[in-house]
């Protein structure tokens, strides 16, 4: 029998969130069939059976969040034909890091006496990974009663996540997205010399059908254009800055699994419709949770237009190794004067952060004005 762990899905990712399995106890599975779906730094992933055989044990439900090396599955590649025959063994998969074990491997389970604390005899254990007794400390979830998901019902840190939303409630872990959110927000915060500048566009020469996306993405490339070094990334560690050429817009969505930045590269070579169809397919596969790690790559800036929901201005926060993002605000009305009578025209208000270690005050400026000026023409 062969143990099947979570293997490196690439970039380092140490986690991931388990989507969907798509086999269970019992079934016969191919080599490279796909045995489960799993999120991981916003993207949903497929994971193939590394060989033939026949499911002897499945460990992790659905919701759970996991580490590379976790054990998931047991194959009996000599049942394949023939009804499982049940075999545990004891394995800390979290020491397996980026590859897929193609044999079991044994270690000591942390097992613990339970004190007096309460209640039981000192005769009576629990057996747990050490990164699961740690992280019940830290939670304050008492691990007397949880069944462990591991072999031989050892408990790993998902059982303890899963006994945190039953005996805390109120209390969510977060996961898939909104977890990697935690990380993003945090290295910018620590990393970026942010600073922020607004203006607002007034949008009198707009036709009543105008699809507010694609009027900012081709007002962004338009920019981009006219003044490079807010597309850009910048590496404070060999101080060094990369000017793209190639125009890949981030465009923020909202959705009730976390945000999500899907990648439109070569945003210059869109239409207007194009861009409109490309957010629309994108928006759809984020709402079903397929979305792939490919898609959320290569951002050279970054569109939020947070408007769309409420606020008029922002200070977005910008996404290492980027140096500016775009926020879009709601569009409000506003009297202006045209042939000494007062006009009531709709107006955008934009914010732009920038990181002023990689971009001047004059090119964040310069590149706000030519956005501006793009908004303010009639339909492209």
């Amino acid at each position: 029998m062969k143990a099947f762990t979570l293997p490196d899905l690439g970039e380092g990712l140490a986690e991931s969130e388990i989507i969907e399995w798509h086999v269970n106890v019992g079934d016969s599975v191919e080599l490279d069939q796909v045995v489960l779906t799993v999120e991981t730094a916003k993207a949903t992933v497929e994971v193939p059976a590394p060989y033939s055989g026949t499911i002897v044990n499945r460990y992790g439900k659905e919701g759970d969040v996991i580490n590379i090396g976790s054990l998931l599955l047991e194959i009996d590649e000599k049942a394949a034909a023939e009804k499982p025959q049940q075999k545990k063994i004891k394995q800390d998969a979290a020491t397996v890091v980026g590859n897929v074990s193609n044999q079991a491997q044994h270690v000591d389970i942390d097992e613990f006496w339970i004190g007096a604390k309460h209640g039981h005899k000192p005769e009576e254990t629990l057996a747990a990974m050490p990164s699961a007794r740690l992280l019940a400390q830290k939670l304050g979830v008492d691990l007397t009663g949880i069944k462990g998901s591991g072999p031989d019902g050892v408990i790993l840190d998902a059982d303890v996540y899963n006994a945190c939303d039953e005996q805390l409630p109120g209390t969510e872990v977060l996961k898939g997205a909104r977890r990697t959110m935690v990380n993003t927000m945090a290295q910018s915060h620590r990393d970026v010399a942010a600073v922020t500048i607004t203006e607002e566009a007034l949008l009198e020469q707009w036709s009543e059908d105008e699809d507010i996306t694609s009027r900012l993405v081709q007002a962004i490339v338009d920019a981009c254009h006219q003044e490079p070094a807010l597309n850009a990334w910048f590496d404070a560690d060999t101080m060094t800055r990369c000017v793209h050429s190639t125009v890949n817009i981030g465009i923020a969505v909202d959705s009730r699994h976390g945000l999500y930045v899907p990648v439109l590269r070569h945003a210059d070579e869109y239409s207007a419709k194009g861009i409109r169809q490309w957010v629309d397919k994108t928006v759809k596969g984020i709402r079903e949770r397929r979305i792939e790690r490919e898609q959320l790559q290569h951002a050279t800036i970054t569109l939020t237009n947070f408007g769309a929901i409420a606020g008029i201005f922002a200070t977005p926060v910008v996404t290492p190794p980027q140096v500016a993002i775009i926020g879009a605000g709601r569009m409000i009305e506003k009297l202006v004067f045209r042939n000494d009578k007062p006009v009531s025209i709709n107006t955008m208000p934009l914010s732009m952060t920038f990181d002023h270690r990689a971009c001047t005050g004059g090119e964040a400026a310069r590149f706000m004005k030519a956005m501006v000026n793009h908004l303010q023409q009639a339909t492209c």
